[in-house]
């Protein structure tokens, strides 16, 4: 397992523009609905368990899956579900954003010789604006990173960002934010083990209030966020 090379991956530093998104989070303060530390852990596990872990977890390893095995059209089937899975038009435009951002990035630093890439990249050329996990999981199968190290690498930045955004919106200190990651992480190693056990069937989110929120904040008249 390639450790150092997750690392990279998952890095706030990373310079794809992570941090200009908040998830909705930032209209949920607009309105209310998050004023404290314990609403704000109360948010971001609730979504990561009920949105993320039913939707993103799963196709994270179904994708990781069609990398590995050399089956693309699987690899097109799970983009094009994750991307029509999106709620609200904020959402799919950060899906694209990011993971066309993260493909230019691994284009910068991966071996022009590295068939394995080359053959990647001419099977999803067609892809004009790849979603985000679709990426991601090439990036973890090019770099050898271990499937389930990945995965929650992929849970830990997300949750990452969530707090970054309560520190700022809330607003919570850095220790409050630090204690915020630390309750989180009990729900990162459950949601990762029970990504293997979601069926194709039981794929989904259904998180109706953050998709209106989502649709509220595209007309919020002032907001530090991109969504």
């Amino acid at each position: 397992m390639n450790d150092i090379r997750l690392w990279q991956l998952i890095s706030p530093a990373l310079p794809i523009g992570a941090y200009a998104y908040s998830q909705g989070f930032e209209s949920a303060v607009e309105n209310q609905l998050i004023t404290s530390e314990d609403q704000a852990y109360q948010w971001i596990s609730g979504l990561l368990q009920q949105s993320i872990g039913q939707l993103d977890s799963p196709i994270y390893l179904r994708l990781h899956q069609a990398w590995q095995s050399k089956q693309y059209d699987d690899l097109l089937y799970w983009h094009r579900y994750l991307q029509a899975s999106r709620e609200s038009s904020e959402f799919l435009s950060e899906d694209q954003q990011l993971g066309t951002a993260l493909l230019r990035l691994l284009k910068s630093l991966s071996d022009n010789e590295d068939k394995f890439f080359q053959a990647s990249i001419e099977q999803i050329k067609e892809i004009k604006k790849p979603s985000f996990l679709l990426i991601y999981t090439l990036a973890v199968v090019l770099w050898d990173i271990d499937k389930l190290a990945g995965l929650k690498g992929f849970l830990w930045s997300w949750c990452e960002n969530q707090v970054a955004a309560a520190i700022k919106l809330v607003p919570l200190g850095q220790t409050s934010g630090q204690i915020l990651l630390k309750k989180l992480m009990p729900a990162i190693d459950t949601v990762s083990s029970q990504a293997e056990a979601i069926v194709d069937e039981n794929i989904g989110s259904f998180s109706m209030g953050l998709s209106i929120l989502s649709a509220k904040h595209e007309q919020q008249y002032s907001r530090l966020f991109r969504s």
